[in-house]
């Protein structure tokens, strides 16, 4: 079945913002604009389309990315809605990886705010052209100028302002066209379906052109023909002004910005228009760069239905009615339902059963897809976030998908003993869906580990069981894996006699021990016994019998490292020795020397990266020493601040709630492990 529209008729936009800037209720604008709902979807009473999750539309908020389709002006435009929350961002990064255009949505009365900045850093990562809506302009307290400043500011942005608004706040009416020299309203009683565009005249037009010539001086430096024109004082077509302004965004040299109310169902139309005309479509990209599997040799595929196929896979879901979704963007060729397809990351072979364009949850069948496509399947198995699909004559693996680390992790397990299985289980969907959800576990404290972005993100996982998978689970806080060691010399010995009616049991072990000079050691058992002193075939049990004990210190119980263990003598007796008596003998003797060698317990500390604006750097840092942690390194950057630092994991918990307090949710940090350190019996104490 031939394509229906063209790849230069196709937009594949995103639609991104912080946390109640408007993105859904843009969205559902959109929808409802281009015929696709026949009614508007309000984020508020829980009838928007795009938040279809039950989660959603409780919470009032947009939890994951939600793809659908939508058609104007002869041109078909793919949209992703993605979440404003931080804990989230991973629906914004397998989002924009796939994307060609994104509108950036501004609150009027906020500006640039703390996840605008994030997402912002994403889309240069991925050298996103883009569009900015600034939206909200109906609020007590907008002004389109001060958001504007604060996007050029915060953002490093180099905006354009194609529109300019006519009315504030309560009285905001429409937009004043600096391309076309016209007035913009809406009518009120029809949804803002019916635009009026009129004529600028009067002192309104003295106004507008001030605002048009810095729009024009602006691509005056870009665009030689325009700077001619502008100089000699002629007359710029608006052919010629959208034609720069396209070839500008495209190559992200240039942010139009539009502003509107989609609440108030103004702009919204003018923003679609915008879409076609200055964001890219898959035609205008340059070819797909991958690797050839076996040569790792860098090849290009023109983004053409005429290429090889080649597709990213950006989302698992599972669906409770047809199972396993698989979304995929087409990069180049096509692809028919019931193909057999090649994963070349994984080295495995996948069915394609059906084929699907999705519109939120809805699901609509299609016989093919093609170059420049976003879709779903069903019938893949094995499929991973960021695999390459292709065909095995003509393999690619494109570029993957880095995603966060998690930074706050709790310890789960289920509320009964015959939910173990179906929690692992259904844990172990949730990570598909997720790469930031992530399932350990601890061998040191025996307890399951989940990990993910935020408080809400493990929140709505634990939901999401109860709800979706009807499994109970209880969190709490993980418990630290301390662990013991000594700092001096010991000699100890274990004697273990037992005397019975029969054969009794004897064992003799003489050992000394030191604290290791290589970190990271567990314990090294050297056997310095001589004479044969103890028989070579219970020198074996001997060392079981230390490694046992090894397991549980002196202290606290926590597991002994970082020790050297040497076997300097013992006895045995002819009749009554064993494996058994010399094991435990060897376990008590360990056990003798450790209460003398200055047993110490040692604390894990994690290697702290934090990334904030330099306004910030001095509270972080503060709150750093507050946490007993030790500041290494510290680099100013252009906007950004990076403080490196040393900081006990027992003092990290709660650190995302309180970073973002202190940032006004404008840091991210990065946590590993870095070593064990002593710590002392006191500030011990004091964490238990």
């Amino acid at each position: 079945m031939p394509r229906k529209y063209s790849l230069q008729n196709t937009r594949n936009i995103g639609i991104m913002a912080h946390i109640d800037a408007g993105k859904t209720t843009t969205t559902e604008r959109i929808l409802y604009y281009t015929g696709i709902s026949h009614r508007i979807g309000e984020v508020d009473n829980g009838t928007a389309i795009m938040d279809w999750m039950e989660e959603e539309q409780e919470r009032g908020i947009t939890i994951t990315s939600a793809a659908t389709t939508c058609f104007w002006k002869d041109n078909r435009i793919n949209i992703i809605d993605t979440p404003g929350h931080v804990d989230f961002t991973v629906e914004v990064e397998r989002s924009l990886r796939v994307l060609d255009g994104a509108i950036v949505i501004v609150c009027a009365v906020a500006g640039a705010q703390p996840q605008t900045e994030m997402i912002w850093r994403q889309c240069n990562r991925y050298s996103i052209p883009r569009m900015i809506l600034i939206n909200k302009m109906d609020r007590t307290g907008a002004d389109f100028f001060k958001s504007l400043k604060s996007v050029n500011e915060q953002l490093n942005a180099n905006t354009l302002p194609l529109q300019i608004p006519f009315g504030k706040e309560q009285n905001f009416k429409g937009f004043f066209d600096l391309v076309t020299l016209e007035k913009v309203t809406y009518k009120d009683d029809d949804l803002g379906i019916t635009a009026i565009r009129e004529k600028i005249e009067g002192n309104e037009i003295n106004e507008v052109k001030i605002f048009r010539e810095k729009m024009i001086e602006t691509l005056s430096d870009y665009d030689e023909s325009i700077l001619s024109d502008f100089i000699s004082g002629n007359e710029i077509a608006e052919e010629k002004l959208r034609e720069v302004i396209r070839e500008l965004t495209v190559k992200n040299i240039i942010i139009p910005v539009f502003c509107g109310s989609a609440f108030k169902n103004k702009g919204v139309q003018a923003l679609l228009d915008g879409v076609i005309s200055y964001l890219p479509s898959p035609y205008d990209l340059p070819p797909v760069q991958g690797i050839e599997p076996e040569t790792n040799n860098t090849i290009f595929r023109k983004v053409s239905d005429e290429e090889h196929f080649s597709a990213l896979i950006f989302k698992i879901m599972t669906d409770p009615h047809v199972g396993q979704l698989v979304y995929f963007r087409v990069y180049s060729g096509s692809l028919d339902a019931g193909s057999r397809i090649y994963n070349s990351s994984k080295k495995t072979y996948e069915r394609v059963g059906r084929l699907l364009k999705m519109h939120a949850n809805k699901r609509e069948d299609v016989e093919s897809v093609y170059a420049g496509d976003i879709a779903a399947s069903v019938g893949m198995k094995n499929a991973f976030t960021g695999d390459t699909i292709c065909y095995d004559k003509f393999p690619i693996i494109l570029e993957s998908i880095e995603f966060p680390e998690p930074v706050l992790s709790v310890a789960i397990e289920p509320k009964t003993n015959t939910d173990r299985e179906k929690l692992f289980y259904n844990l172990g969907r949730l990570s598909r869906e997720d790469p930031t959800f992530k399932i350990s576990f601890s061998k040191d404290t025996g307890e399951t580990i989940v990990s993910g972005m935020g408080e809400l993100h493990l929140e709505i996982i634990l939901a999401r069981l109860l709800r979706e998978f009807k499994v109970e689970a209880n969190i709490g806080k993980p418990q630290v894996a301390y662990k013991e060691t000594v700092k001096g010399f010991a000699r100890g010995i274990g004697k273990y006699v037992k005397q019975t009616g029969g054969k009794g049991q004897y064992g003799h072990v003489i050992l000394e021990v030191k604290h290791s000079s290589e970190t990271k050691s567990g314990i090294n058992i050297t056997n310095a016994i001589k004479g044969g002193a103890i028989p070579t075939e219970f020198i074996s049990s001997v060392k079981m019998g230390i490694r046992e004990a090894s397991e549980t210190g002196v202290l606290h119980g926590f597991p002994v490292v970082d020790v050297d263990v040497v076997l300097v003598d013992g006895s045995y007796h002819p009749v009554d020795s064993s494996e058994l008596a010399f094991k435990i003998a060897g376990s008590m003797a360990f056990k003798d020397a450790l209460q003398n060698a200055g047993p110490v317990i040692l604390e894990p500390i994690v290697e702290l990266e934090v990334i904030a604006p330099q306004s910030y750097a001095s509270d972080i840092i503060n709150d750093i020493s507050v946490r007993q942690g030790r500041v290494i390194d510290m680099k100013i950057e252009e906007i950004d601040t990076k403080v490196l630092s040393h900081v006990p994991l027992a003092n990290m918990f709660g650190y995302t709630t309180v970073l973002r307090s202190l940032s006004q949710g404008r840091a991210s940090y990065h946590m590993k492990f870095f070593e064990y350190s002593e710590i002392s019996g006191k500030k011990f104490e004091k964490k238990l």
